[in-house]
């Protein structure tokens, strides 16, 4: 059943709370403790415990089959582990025997679990052939890896840890049943020495490892098996979820869409983007053209007064703030004359240079919803970020990467859970914090939400320029339609990151600029809404 020796299996959620569906569990991300606490619920219920793992054994063989063809695939090698999770592996060992795979098991435990080593007799009886080394599986097509479960915590050393490090040298694709054996279920962390699988089946529900980026290398392709866990006994015990993904399902819902058939640009929100400098023109303009495609109804740029006419070309429907240069271009301070107060929010960061510290403290004291990114954090941390936010009277937003957050929250420490490290930060600010990476993590004070879809080809300069200005829009946006700027905040990071997608589908990771992702935002939005 996908249990280790020290733990027991994993779950999923979904946004918006829990339902009495199954399909609503899909968005849940568990612990480790709480899919064993999930699993004890169902064996307390009645379910037996080999029953569940004929069932998720079951599905996971014939998933195997689908993807891995015994045409092409013939020889499967199955890594067995003393727990449950080997288990699992016997019983896929033992479908895959009976639709003809020629299969060779390694199973360096002396001692099983029960039922674990009922299995293991079984296919002795079938005639699995039983390796007495890894080696012997060189020259198997396919690699099953069912070493250990979930809730490993001990690393991972001797006779053991060769075995994984010699399997990471064979060039056959593995794939890992719940978890790659080694990594810690909750922080996705090496411990010692991890499989790196290409193809990873998560059982049931969704665990916090596959939502950690250090993980992502050993974790390879991801997928979700359902073994219909009741989500009853998921409410149970996670109640309110800690971290939730982000589903196309629950981004799309909360964009301004449809627009009521009588309205007016004032009513779709006003967005003031403070951005730009001399040196870093382009990233004023990223901004602004991904704010245009959020839909928001007034964009206002301060910026400048070099950048008015180029700001004007680009940007031509746009209501453009000039305001003072500092000798190095950028902006020395926002107009005095200006009123803060008739925006709906407030995006400043992108090509500032940290220069522009009064622009950004004028910002900061506002009682707008303000979006802080780039220098806008680099110059926010020079005053200190928990006791600057703490007392502002409106939302405040902060999309560091790692480096940015290091910077505003000097007490972090490296190499924790960044999930949990978002969420502390969140708490001890009153921020909505993003912290940006493979998995984009958005923390409040209560929840982490994870987009789990994204690309490497946002990489790029500038892609974060793009991310700032749509979600300033669709915060702007949000404020004027009195719904949660949280949900704005998410919708824009799964918005974002599907452009990314959409444009590699058509011109590879290589190929997509800052520039190409906005031009590929309004089609992102269409495709997914269509399907």
């Amino acid at each position: 059943m996908g249990v280790g020796e020290e733990g027991g299996r994993k779950g999923k959620v979904e946004g918006g709370g829990m339902r009495n569906s199954v399909s609503q569990c899909h968005s849940v991300v568990v612990t480790a403790e709480q899919m064993g606490a999930i699993e004890a619920r169902l064996f307390a219920a009645g379910m037996p415990v080999a029953a569940l793992m004929e069932k998720v054994a079951g599905l996971v063989a014939r998933r195997l089959q689908t993807l891995y063809p015994r045409e092409q695939f013939p020889r499967v090698g199955v890594l067995v582990g003393p727990g449950h999770n080997g288990g699992d592996a016997l019983v896929i060992a033992r479908e895959l025997h009976a639709n003809s795979y020629e299969v060779i098991r390694y199973q360096p435990f002396d001692k099983l679990k029960e039922l674990t080593a009922t299995h293991a007799q079984y296919a002795d009886h079938l005639g699995i052939s039983c390796a007495s080394q890894v080696d012997d599986l060189s020259e198997c097509d396919l690699i099953v890896d069912g070493l250990f479960g979930i809730g490993l915590t001990r690393s991972l050393e001797g006779s053991i840890a060769a075995v994984v490090d010699r399997l990471n040298q064979f060039p056959q694709p593995v794939v890992s049943l719940d978890l790659p054996s080694g990594l810690h279920t909750d922080t996705g962390a090496v411990l010692g020495t991890a499989i790196r699988a290409t193809h990873t089946v998560c059982l049931g529900l969704w665990k916090r490892a596959f939502m950690q980026d250090d993980a992502l290398a050993f974790i390879g392709t991801a997928e979700l098996i359902d073994f219909d866990v009741p989500a009853a006994d998921v409410a149970a015990v996670v109640g309110t979820p800690a971290v939730q993904l982000i589903t196309p399902e629950t981004a799309i819902a909360a964009l301004p869409l449809p627009r009521p058939p009588a309205t007016h640009k004032y009513k779709q929100g006003h967005l003031l983007l403070i951005c730009g400098s001399r040196q870093y023109g382009g990233a004023a303009v990223l901004s602004a053209l991904a704010a245009r495609a959020s839909g928001v109804g007034m964009l206002s740029i301060a910026i400048p007064e070099s950048l008015r006419v180029p700001m004007t070309l680009q940007v031509p429907d746009a209501v453009l703030v000039s305001c003072p240069e500092t000798e190095t271009g950028a902006i020395a301070h926002l107009p005095q004359d200006i009123d803060l107060s008739k925006y709906h929010a407030i995006a400043c960061g992108p090509g500032l240079t940290p220069h522009a510290k009064s622009a950004v403290q004028q910002g900061l004291g506002s009682d707008r919803p303000l979006l802080l990114d780039a220098d806008g954090l680099n110059i926010l941390s020079t005053l200190g970020a928990i006791e600057t936010l703490k007392p502002r009277p409106a939302t405040t937003v902060l999309t560091p990467h790692w480096g940015e957050f290091k910077r505003l929250f000097p007490q972090t420490q490296e190499g924790g859970d960044r999930l949990e490290l978002a969420r502390l930060a969140a708490q001890d600010s009153g921020a909505i914090v993003l912290l940006k990476g493979a998995r984009t993590a958005i923390a409040t004070q209560d929840c982490v939400w994870v987009n789990p879809a994204s690309t490497p080809a946002l990489a790029r300069g500038g892609s974060g320029d793009v991310l700032t200005g749509l979600m300033g829009g669709l915060m702007a946006q949000a404020i004027a339609h009195e719904t949660p700027v949280e949900a704005a905040v998410r919708s824009a990071a799964w918005w974002h990151a599907q452009a990314g997608i959409l444009a590699t589908q058509e011109r590879t990771e290589l190929g997509v600029d800052a520039s190409t992702v906005v031009r590929y935002l309004v089609p992102s939005l269409r495709s997914a809404i269509s399907n």
